[in-house]
């Protein structure tokens, strides 16, 4: 099962591929790119069955659940929104059905999918994706991804090992290290002050968020930073804003 983060992939192809319109002046080059990673995903692969899952215009519910959700972003191009909108005729004329639901993101569709399909011991899925986030999806070598590097025909696959050699632990802590590092193109602050590096450590020495904090209380903010080798006063940024982190 190939899973294709359309907004991800045309974003991409957008920004990738110089300005190409036809004889009416309707911009088509990320569209053309969309065709081509597409082509190029179903030579490689060789999917049984492809899914695109798309975002819709109306917020979701991550707004509600965090008010300034992805409040840094400038605003869409319009050349780009055009060719969003456009993408359904593309799925339509290679027969390949689209995914939305009201109130969330194509990524939830993609994770819900994918936890879905990951059941399946007869079905191996891959996630044609450009966003590092999807990698906290990556399960029991069923769930892989395809993940756009560079361009439109740069590309790299992350399975539970490749996530391990990127990052220093597996797919399951991904969301925890977000969690204290923050991430910049969706305005999640995270822990202020404390970047990927202590992130990094934090998770690798003693795993998710819960255990984290269960350390901090028990044995303290200077214990922790001499068993991470990471300064006292990360830490103790890391212990003042739970909250923030979570």
């Amino acid at each position: 099962l190939l899973l294709l983060d359309t907004h991800a992939i045309v974003h991409r192809a957008y920004h990738a591929i110089p300005d190409l319109a036809t004889s009416k002046g309707e911009p088509t080059g990320a569209l053309y790119g969309l065709v081509t990673m597409l082509l190029k995903s179903i030579a490689d692969l060789k999917p049984d069955f492809i899914i695109a899952a798309r975002d819709r215009a109306e917020k979701t519910h991550r707004h509600e659940l965090f008010e300034e959700y992805k409040g840094t972003r400038a605003k869409t191009e319009d050349a780009l929104v055009e060719q969003l909108k456009r993408t359904g005729e593309v799925f339509d004329a290679f027969g390949i059905p689209t995914l939305d639901a009201a109130g969330f993101e194509a990524d939830d569709i993609i994770g819900t999918v994918a936890e879905q399909a990951a059941g399946k011991k007869d079905l191996q899925t891959v996630i044609l994706t450009g966003d590092m986030d999807m990698l906290q999806l990556i399960k029991n070598g069923r769930v892989t991804v395809y993940r756009l590097l560079t361009g439109i025909s740069n590309m790299k696959f992350y399975n539970e090992e490749a996530v391990k050699e990127r990052y220093g632990f597996g797919p399951e802590n991904v969301a925890d290290y977000k969690g204290i590092s923050g991430d910049v193109s969706d305005n999640i602050k995270g822990v202020p002050g404390v970047g990927e590096g202590s992130a990094s450590k934090l998770v690798q020495t003693f795993g998710g968020l819960d255990e984290i904090y269960k350390t901090i209380r028990e044995d303290g903010v200077e214990s922790v930073a001499k068993k991470t080798g990471i300064q006292k006063r990360y830490v103790q940024l890391v212990a003042d804003n739970e909250e923030s982190a979570r």
